[in-house]
């Protein structure tokens, strides 16, 4: 397949997605990124060495894979200014929430192979993960093409179109879940005495040290959770709070709002 890449809006995902590219051996000569910004430009010229150009069409034209990484509501206007200059031999990968492969199918060459992606920020340090889902023209090829591109992102899994919306409400909008119980330790560190800067690093490396545990030890987390909780101790007085606060149920409540809006957005 064409190594040539083109990476049309280089945003956070964008971005990230380019960055793990390079680090999995794509050669910098062989990607263009488009941008709006003078600025943008520079930073991805001196931080990758990357062509950029802000000619969506001049970017697509002679590229074996074609990244999407547009806001959703760009989507429909980007295919549309593209479609007749893409290789019919491309792939086109989207990182764009909610909108399936026919959307895109629809809009370009017959036959174009389409993978839809559901990535996370964390990609942008090598920890990401990210699942992918063919269209109907996409081939095994395809797919291995799509996971080497996505290599140096971090952790690729397949998975059927139809569950992508659960997993972006899990993985990919999963980082802020995360952020926002870090801030809420932290906040109740300072709440008990601590300084800030001390109770920040403490649910850090806590969050870090856990997820490490959980992935190196292959343990389910209610058999890590339950090695932590001796009986009548301090943590099980914690998690019963937790639970009479309804976090549990509020996570339910979250992830199937989120689940909803990516619906919502490929409408």
């Amino acid at each position: 397949m064409n190594q040539r890449l083109a990476v049309l809006g280089a945003g956070n995902m964008g971005e990230a997605v380019l960055a793990g590219a390079l680090s999995a051996g794509w050669a910098a000569s062989d990607v263009v990124a488009t941008v709006r910004t003078e600025a943008k430009a520079q930073h991805l010229r001196e931080t990758y060495q990357v062509a950029t150009t802000s000619d969506n069409v001049a970017a697509v034209q002679g590229a074996g894979i074609v990244l999407v990484g547009v806001k959703p509501k760009d989507v429909g206007a980007l295919l549309d200014e593209v479609a007749s200059a893409i290789d019919p031999a491309a792939v086109v990968v989207t990182v764009a929430a909610g909108h399936p492969t026919e959307f895109y199918e629809r809009r370009l060459p017959a036959g174009v192979a389409v993978v839809r992606t559901v990535p996370n920020t964390p990609a942008a340090i090598g920890a990401g993960i990210t699942a992918i889902a063919p269209g109907a023209a996409a081939t095994e090829a395809h797919l291995a093409a799509v996971e080497h591109l996505l290599a140096g992102t971090g952790a690729v899994v397949r998975a059927a179109e139809k569950d992508l919306d659960a997993v972006s409400a899990i993985s990919g909008s999963g980082p802020a879940y995360v952020f926002y119980v870090a801030d809420a330790l932290a906040e109740a560190g300072v709440l008990l005495g601590l300084t800030r800067a001390v109770a920040r690093e403490l649910a850090t490396q806590t969050l870090l040290g856990a997820s490490r545990l959980m992935d190196e030890s292959g343990e389910h987390p209610v058999i890590l959770r339950e090695k932590v909780t001796s009986p009548g101790g301090t943590t099980a007085a914690a998690l019963r709070a937790l639970d009479d606060g309804g976090v549990r149920a509020s996570f339910l409540d979250a992830a199937t709002a989120a689940r909803d809006r990516a619906r919502a957005l490929g409408g």
